[in-house]
């Protein structure tokens, strides 16, 4: 193939044969090119936007992310009582350099944790001995969800099913947000005035159609010394297949409605429980 007189649009007037080339093979759609040659090249400059390979500033998508996640950390408290995640390197950069060319380094660090660190995620297993684990929940079941915010009144202790009835929530991931993230990592989070949701709203959010349901509170389930150990609310949720997701914050930054939300846990057998990045994608 040749062609003559071909004008292409590139990044800036540096640019090498061999990126040039790599242009013209992906512009013009070839496939199992062997080799390019270039001769009489010309760097014409003028006004233009819209061509590929032209930088004409980011695209506004009217799109925002929202973290939803606590950071984890060597030490840190999730669950009062609970031991916090251990994190050391494995390997070195100093002591990796023995296994590399010279300048070449790597890093490779571990970590010794329960599952229940930060802001995770539980499945059917976590509750349900024959119930569903990391990995025979689908995608579907905690990513890309339309999501809706309820939000309890300041000093509400529990989230009942009359609160629930303004909302919406049937295929939705129904978040929350009591403020009690603010006493992450205080004695005061783990204490028994923790907001919760009841067995009754939660059979009701079952009852419903929701997809997942999340808190940014230390539990779903009341654990104060009145609750007897109970957790009606882990109980039925989990038993009709809904994803829970515990520990959640910056819920404060989304709006009613309106975002998408995901929290996407490692596909591990044969474990009920799992850390998670969560986080919302909000439309503007």
């Amino acid at each position: 193939m040749r062609t003559e007189g071909f004008r292409l649009d590139i990044p800036g007037r540096e640019i090498t044969d061999e990126d040039l080339a790599a242009l013209f093979v992906r512009h013009l759609g070839l496939l199992m090119v062997a080799d390019v040659r270039i001769s009489a090249k010309t760097i014409i400059e003028e006004p233009h936007k819209g061509g590929r390979g032209v930088a004409v500033g980011a695209a506004d998508t009217g799109r925002r992310l929202v973290e939803l996640s606590h950071v984890i950390h060597d030490g840190m408290t999730t669950l009062p009582g609970w031991p916090g995640p251990q994190i050391a390197d494995w390997l070195t950069f100093a002591a990796s350099r023995a296994n590399y060319a010279p300048g070449t380094e790597f890093r490779v660090a571990r970590i010794d944790m329960i599952a229940n660190t930060g802001t995770y995620l539980d499945t059917p297993a976590h509750r349900w001995a024959d119930g569903d684990d990391l990995t025979a929940l689908p995608l579907d079941c905690f990513a890309d969800l339309p999501g809706v915010v309820v939000r309890v009144p300041p000093g509400t202790r529990a989230v009942d099913r009359l609160m629930l009835a303004p909302y919406e929530v049937a295929g939705r991931a129904v978040l929350l947000h009591t403020g009690w993230a603010a006493h992450f990592g205080t004695e005061r989070y783990g204490s028994p005035e923790a907001p919760y949701l009841t067995g009754d709203a939660a059979r009701a959010l079952v009852d419903a159609g929701a997809a997942l349901v999340g808190i940014d509170s230390i539990n779903i389930d009341d654990m104060g010394p009145a609750a007897g150990g109970e957790r009606p609310a882990h109980s039925a949720l989990l038993a009709a297949g809904i994803p829970i997701v515990e520990h959640l914050t910056g819920l404060d930054a989304l709006p009613p409605s309106g975002f998408r939300f995901t929290a996407a846990p490692p596909m591990v057998a044969g474990m009920g429980t799992f850390p998670v990045r969560a986080f919302a994608v909000v439309d503007s």
